[in-house]
């Protein structure tokens, strides 16, 4: 039987989590995480990890497997997740790959070009600017210094701009001449499975999940990981509204409230992305098992 990875993807708070582990679980295999924040040890309630019973029901890799001090990247993911793919199918013909991280999944789909080393120098400056004028001030950068790479741009993504503005400094190149469109083939089968929920629901969802998150102690973990909230992996919604009502420049309602807006905002760049592939084939998640069937109908 031909190895195969069955990928679950879509917009955060869309239940990717329970139907992967229901796959898992039917194949009697394991869960690759694609969420490029969960690998993170300090960060959990931020970035909405499995359950401890989830995280028991099937095995899972890149869940808790690095510290904030390291650094990970897309091109890391792409060797590290190859790796926990070959690890599961010698022992199964099936693995379920699963999250919302789009760069993730296409690496680990179609690789990824070779990024130049970056001086650290120049990471903590550009930090240093986006901390003191925000994302207008890298927009203003970008569109003047790479208007190619900007023209298509997650122009409101600061982890990609910033990234952008450091290949620029580093090799006085655009980050664009780096990406060849070089497609590796992979020696395995994917099937790619987009979920998402009416846009009302979702939006429920997402409203849901930051309440349980504001309970469950987020601003307790925000402040745990204050020395780090220079890594990249903090500059994202749910750490940045935080660290602003911290440092005295929101309060706390309207903190959960950005967060909310944001999120809703990352999940429709999420569902952009993954829209442009298509390979992936669209379910609702409350209708499990005609995802389940069309799984099965692929073994058959």
């Amino acid at each position: 039987m031909q190895k195969t990875i069955i990928i679950i993807a879509g917009p955060t708070a869309s239940g990717k989590t329970a139907l992967a582990i229901r796959i898992a679980q039917l194949f009697n295999t394991a869960v690759i995480s694609a969420d490029s924040r969960q690998c993170y040890r300090e960060i959990s309630i931020g970035t909405a990890k499995p359950s401890a019973s989830e995280l028991a029901a099937v095995p899972h890799y890149f869940i808790n497997s690095h510290t904030i001090r390291e650094e990970v990247n897309a091109g890391i993911y792409e060797k590290l997740a190859l790796q926990y793919a070959q690890e599961i199918f010698a022992q199964n013909d099936v693995a379920v790959m699963c999250g919302g991280t789009g760069l993730y999944i296409r690496a680990f789909c179609e690789g990824i070009d070779e990024m130049p080393a970056i001086p650290a120098g120049i990471r903590e400056a550009l930090n240093a600017q986006y901390t003191q004028h925000g994302l207008p001030w890298l927009q203003e950068q970008l569109q003047r210094r790479d208007p190619i790479f900007y023209a298509t741009a997650e122009t409101k993504n600061p982890q990609r701009l910033i990234r952008a503005l450091e290949v620029l400094e580093a090799t006085g190149l655009s980050i664009t001449t780096f990406r060849t469109a070089h497609r590796t083939q992979r020696d395995f089968r994917i099937i790619k499975i987009g979920i998402t929920l009416p846009k009302e629901l979702l939006h429920q969802h997402i409203h849901h999940r930051v309440d349980l998150m504001m309970e469950a102690g987020l601003v307790e973990e925000v402040k745990a990981v204050l020395p780090y909230r220079e890594h990249n992996a903090l500059r994202t919604v749910g750490y940045q509204e935080i660290f602003d009502y911290l440092d005295g420049q929101l309060s706390l309602e309207q903190a959960v409230t950005d967060i909310k807006t944001h999120t809703r905002q990352y999940a429709k760049r999420q569902l952009t992305w993954f829209r442009k592939d298509p390979a992936f084939e669209w379910f609702d998640p409350r209708n499990s098992e005609d995802i389940l069937t069309r799984i099965k109908l692929a073994f058959d």
